[in-house]
C-alpha cells in the first residue's frame, strides 16, 4: 500500500514497485486505479515574470511546456511519466506504446535505465541516468540532482524519476509509494525547490518539493535527466 495524506483524507493514486535501478528484481504492487483526469496543458510561464525559457527571463526560477496526464492504473506511473517529458518535445505517444518500449507489466517498470532508453528513442539521445545507490543521498547527489535539474529544464525538457518510500511536499503534505515514477518540470529558488508532476494524484497534479527531499526519495533509485 501507499500513503499520501491531506487533512487526514486518503487520495486516489497509483503505483508501482521498481527495483531495476539498484540490483534486485521488479516487485509487483498493488492499488486502486486513479480516476481519470482530463489532461491539463501545463503552459510556459510568461518570459518576463521570472519563468520563461526566453532571454533575459530569472534563472532561478524556470518551467518547462508539458501535458500532465495522469495514470490510467496502479502499474502505468512509468509509462505516463514519460509520457509527459516526451509531450514537452511536442511528442504526442500513447501510453501504451510507451509501456510496450518501456517493457511495462502489472509489475512495474523495472528502472530510470528503461525510461531513459525510451526517452532517447524518441528524443535523439538527450537523457542519460543517474543512481543513488545508497537509501539516504549525500551532499554530491543533492547538488548533483539540483544541477541536472536545471539544465535539463533550462533546456525545456523535464526530469523523471523514480521514487521510493515516502517524501513530504513543501506544504507538507506526506506522498508514499513502495515504487513510483514522477516527473519534474519546474524549479525555483535556484533549483533548491522544484515542481513534482505526480501522475498519481489527477486532483493534485503537481507540487513543490524541496531538492534535498526529492534526492532522497531517489535514492536508492535513479532518474532521467
Amino acid at each position: 500500500m501507499y500513503l499520501m495524506f491531506r487533512n487526514s483524507m486518503l487520495s486516489v493514486a497509483g503505483l508501482i514497485m521498481s527495483a531495476g535501478v539498484i540490483a534486485g528484481a521488479a516487485v509487483a504492487a498493488q492499488a486502486a486505479a486513479p480516476a481519470q483526469a482530463k489532461p491539463v496543458s501545463s503552459v510556459k510561464a510568461d518570459k518576463d515574470n521570472g519563468k520563461g525559457n526566453g532571454k533575459g527571463a530569472d534563472k532561478s526560477e524556470r518551467r518547462a511546456n508539458y501535458q500532465y496526464e495522469a495514470q490510467p492504473n496502479f502499474f502505468y506511473c512509468g509509462p505516463t511519466a514519460t509520457a509527459m517529458a516526451l509531450s514537452a518535445e511536442g511528442k504526442v505517444v500513447s501510453l501504451d506504446e510507451v509501456a510496450q518500449k518501456l517493457g511495462t507489466t502489472e509489475n512495474g517498470t523495472d528502472s530510470a535505465f528503461d525510461v531513459t532508453r525510451v526517452l532517447n528513442e524518441y528524443t535523439g539521445g538527450k537523457y542519460k541516468t543517474t543512481e543513488l545507490r545508497d537509501d539516504v543521498a549525500t551532499k554530491e547527489q543533492v547538488e548533483r540532482l539540483r544541477e541536472d535539474v536545471k539544465t535539463a529544464v533550462d533546456a525545456g525538457r523535464p526530469v523523471v524519476a523514480n521514487a521510493m518510500g515516502t517524501a513530504l511536499d513543501i506544504d507538507g503534505v506526506q506522498h508514499g509509494f513502495p515504487g513510483h515514477y514522477v516527473t519534474v518540470v519546474e524549479y525555483k529558488d535556484d533549483g533548491n525547490t522544484v515542481m513534482i508532476a505526480d501522475p498519481a494524484s489527477p486532483n493534485e497534479p503537481e507540487y513543490w518539493m524541496d531538492v534535498t527531499e526529492l534526492a532522497n526519495w531517489i535514492a536508492g533509485r535513479g532518474y532521467s535527466s
